[in-house]
């Protein structure tokens, strides 16, 4: 059987799979532009459920724009189950799911047009401490939107390091006054003197030197709106140690401490593993883990 007659009874199956145990909608993960024309005709592509999970890289063919609704997510590797947590952030910070939505998924390998896998998540019931997600704490922060830019930022370093060698580094987000006052300099603040225009991690420019500098000690300070306030920072946050933190490093104690008095959100590069974990309220309230192929550790 070829790859798009296994990918239409995949499709098939999982739209029944989706009326069966109540899913609003069905996420199908395609990796390139010659896969969505060849299965754009197909008739069970063409359901209303379906919604498109493609890489930001790619651009929405002619064929199903306007037609289709399209999530779009990190372009890098990560794991089946960290792509589908991706897009579940996208997808709530877009509204076409709710945060205790129930969705099925059809996916296959990262950068493959082979599809092998039907899953089923219920939002609000099927995540665990093993396997933490919860969108309803990010979706409340009216700086979501900053926060998913960030968490792309972080999976580029986790992925690839930099000049092939690993580096772990912490972001944290939002209420910076409560921030800068919880925390010190332990290098020279390179953002200090530059215009606001000039600190935006919209901008290439500034998204390249936070990847440089990462391999620096201290955290970086971001804004609500997305402005860079300060590199280097050390946490003065005492590192808390809970069941949900054992087994992590002081980098991510001090950065989920210091979320629980701030309502700021940390996002922390594991070093070792390129994990990206996201926490407020000094929880883990996501866990993203791309697959590096391409660093040295």
């Amino acid at each position: 059987m070829n790859n798009q007659g296994q990918a239409n009874i995949l499709i098939a199956n999982a739209l029944r799979l989706a009326e069966d145990t109540l899913c609003e909608k069905v996420f199908l993960f395609l990796n390139s532009e010659q896969t969505c024309e060849v299965l754009a005709d197909i008739d069970s592509v063409k359901d209303k459920r379906i919604v498109l999970i493609l890489p930001k890289s790619q651009e929405i063919p002619k064929c199903i724009k306007n037609r289709k609704t399209v999530v779009h997510t990190w372009s890098g590797n990560q794991t089946r189950f960290s792509r589908i947590k991706y897009a579940f952030m996208q997808a709530v910070l877009q509204k076409v799911i709710q945060p205790d939505s129930k969705v099925a998924c059809v996916l296959g390998p990262w950068g493959s047009d082979h599809l092998d896998t039907i899953t089923v998540h219920d939002l609000g019931l099927s995540w665990s401490e093993a396997f933490p997600f919860d969108p309803r704490s990010l979706i409340s922060k009216n700086f979501f939107t900053t926060v998913i830019a960030v968490v792309d930022i972080a999976l580029d370093i986790g992925a690839l390091g930099r000049e092939g060698k690993p580096v772990g580094t912490t972001f944290i987000i939002g209420n910076v006054e409560q921030i800068m006052r919880s925390s010190h300099q332990a290098i020279f603040n390179p953002f200090k003197g530059y215009p606001e225009q000039g600190r935006g991690i919209t901008s290439s420019e500034v998204v390249e030197s936070i990847k440089e500098l990462a391999q620096l000690d201290g955290a970086f300070v971001i804004s609500e709106k997305g402005i860079v306030e300060a590199a280097g920072r050390h946490l003065d946050a005492v590192s808390s140690v809970t069941r949900q933190l054992k087994g992590l490093g002081s980098r991510h104690r001090a950065a989920a401490s210091i979320t629980i008095y701030s309502e700021a959100i940390a996002v922390v590069v594991s070093q070792s593993t390129g994990r990206v974990t996201i926490f407020d309220e000094g929880k883990i309230v996501a866990a993203l883990e791309p697959v590096i192929s391409t660093r040295v550790v």
